[in-house]
C-alpha cells in the first residue's frame, strides 16, 4: 500500500468541552436527588464561577485531581443557603441561579463583575416577580439583584425572550422544582437552538416538557441524579474550522459530530459558503479549506448561532467578494457590543465595515497590522487571532488572557496546529 503524501495531515484539534452544556449540567445536578458525575466538563473561568456559586448556595460539589469528572450531590429541592452569590464575568450564572434561588428559602444576594452588571437581566427578574418571588434588582433590572425566596408555585407567564435565550433557559431549568406546573409563553425568542439543548438537557435529568406553538409547559416533577458526558464547545470549535478555511488545511474536531446538542455546530455549514469542504461525521466534524482561497458575495442569517458569527467576520477580509452578516441585533448585549466591537476592530485593521443595528457586512482587504481592543471578550481575542494567522498580519491583542473565560489554552493550542501562530505574551 503506498501512502499519499501529496495532502498534509489532518490536524485533529483539541477542544474543551462546552461551556454551555457544563454550566447547564451543573444546574440540573444541582436541583438534582443524589450525585451526579459530570465527565470532561469544561474547566474555565466561567464554569468555575458557576460551581463556585453553586457551592455558596450550599450545594456540594467535588473534582478528580484531573478535573475529568466533577461530582455534584444536590438535594432535590431549591437553595436553602442563603448568601452572597459571585457570579464574576459570568451571563449563565447571573440568568441561572436566581430561579434556581427563588424555588429555594432565604434571602440570595447575586452579583458580579462591572461587565455582567451591564448586561440586561430585567425581562427574567419580572417574570420571576410575576411568578411571586420577592426581587430586588439594580436601576435597569440588572446586577446586584437580591432574592427573598419562600418558593414559587408555578403558573402561567409571557417571558419575551427576543434579547437573550438564557432567561427562558434559567426559568425553566428552575420549573420542575416549583409547586405545581409552569406554562410560559414565549411571543419572541432568539437563539433557539440554545433552548433545544436546555430542554433536551432537562429531559435527561428527568423532566417533563412539553411544547405546543410557542407555549412551553413543565411538570413540577423534580430531578433525577445521572452521569453527563459533556461534548466539546461547538462555539469553541469554529476558530479552529475557520483557520482550516483560512489556511487551506484540514482540521477535525473528534467528538462533535451529527449527534450534537449544540446549535453552533451549524458554524462549518456556513464555511460551505465560503467554499470550504465540511464532513460532519457520528463522531467527528472535519473541515478542509479552499485551495484557492474563500469565496465571497453572500449575505447570511446567524441568529440563531450568534456566538459564531464573530468567527465568520474576522475571516470575511479574506474572502473574494463582501460578506454580509445579519440577524445579530442581540449579540449587541453579550460580554461587549459585538457588531460595534467587531466594525471597530476590523476598521482599525484597515478593512472596509458597513455596520446597521443587527448587521455587519465586511468588504475584502488584507488587513495591516493593528492593536486589537478585546473588550474583554473572548470571542473577540479568538476571532482575531485567526485572522492574523490567515493574513500572516501581525495582530497584537490587547488582552490575550481575556480566552480563559472559555479556553484558558487556546493561543497554545492554535500553536501546536499551527506552528507559525506566534502565542500572544502581552497581558493587561
Amino acid at each position: 500500500m503506498t501512502l499519499d503524501t501529496s495532502r498534509p495531515p489532518v490536524l485533529s484539534a483539541r477542544v474543551p468541552g462546552s461551556k454551555s452544556l457544563t454550566n447547564r449540567a451543573l444546574l440540573l445536578a444541582a436541583a438534582a436527588s443524589g450525585t451526579s458525575g459530570l465527565w470532561a466538563p469544561l474547566v474555565s473561568d466561567d464554569t468555575v464561577a458557576f460551581r463556585r456559586a453553586l457551592g455558596t448556595l450550599g450545594v456540594a460539589t467535588s473534582a478528580t485531581p484531573s478535573d475529568e469528572c466533577w461530582e455534584v450531590t444536590g438535594n432535590g429541592v431549591g437553595p436553602f443557603a442563603p448568601g452572597r452569590v459571585w457570579c464574576a464575568d459570568a451571563g449563565t450564572a447571573a440568568r441561572f441561579l436566581p430561579p434556581f434561588a427563588a424555588t429555594g428559602r432565604g434571602t440570595f444576594v447575586f452579583d458580579g463583575s462591572d461587565q455582567l452588571r451591564a448586561r440586561p437581566l430585567g425581562p427574567l427578574t419580572r417574570t420571576l416577580a410575576r411568578l411571586g418571588a420577592d426581587v430586588q434588582a439594580a436601576p435597569g433590572g440588572g446586577l446586584p439583584l437580591t432574592i427573598a425566596a419562600n418558593g414559587l408555585a408555578g403558573g402561567r407567564v409571557e417571558l419575551d425572550s427576543g434579547l437573550s435565550s438564557q432567561y427562558l433557559s434559567g426559568l425553566l431549568m428552575a420549573a420542575p422544582l416549583m409547586a405545581g406546573p409552569l406554562t410560559v409563553d414565549v411571543p419572541r425568542l432568539v437563539s433557539r437552538p440554545y433552548l433545544d439543548m436546555t430542554i433536551a438537557l432537562m429531559r435527561y435529568f428527568g423532566a417533563e416538557v412539553t411544547e405546543t406553538g410557542s407555549t412551553v409547559e413543565v411538570a413540577p416533577t423534580g430531578y433525577t441524579a445521572t452521569d453527563f458526558v459533556v461534548e466539546p464547545d461547538a462555539s469553541t470549535a469554529s476558530y479552529f474550522f475557520a483557520a482550516a478555511a483560512v489556511t487551506g488545511r484540514t482540521v477535525t474536531v473528534p467528538g462533535l459530530g451529527s449527534g450534537s446538542l449544540q446549535g453552533d455546530l451549524g458554524f462549518a455549514e456556513v464555511l460551505r459558503l465560503t467554499g470550504a469542504e465540511v464532513e460532519i461525521g457520528d463522531h467527528a466534524t472535519t473541515v478542509t479549506g479552499p485551495a484557492g482561497g474563500l469565496t465571497g458575495g453572500f449575505t447570511v442569517d446567524m441568529g440563531e448561532i450568534s456566538d459564531t458569527f464573530m468567527t465568520l467576520a474576522a475571516i470575511a477580509p479574506l474572502a473574494d467578494g463582501p460578506v454580509t452578516i445579519t440577524g445579530v441585533a442581540h449579540a449587541r448585549l453579550k460580554e461587549s457590543d459585538r457588531i460595534a466591537a467587531m466594525a471597530a476592530n476590523l476598521r482599525a485593521c484597515g478593512i472596509r465595515v458597513d455596520e446597521t443595528p443587527e448587521s455587519l457586512t465586511v468588504h475584502p482587504g488584507l488587513p495591516h497590522p493593528a492593536v486589537v481592543d478585546c473588550h474583554r471578550d473572548h470571542r473577540i481575542a479568538m476571532s482575531f487571532a485567526v485572522l492574523g494567522l490567515g493574513s500572516g498580519v501581525p495582530l497584537t491583542l490587547d488582552d490575550p488572557g481575556c480566552v480563559a473565560k472559555t479556553f484558558p489554552e487556546f493561543h497554545t493550542e492554535l500553536a501546536r496546529l499551527f506552528p507559525l501562530y506566534e502565542v500572544p505574551t502581552k497581558e493587561k
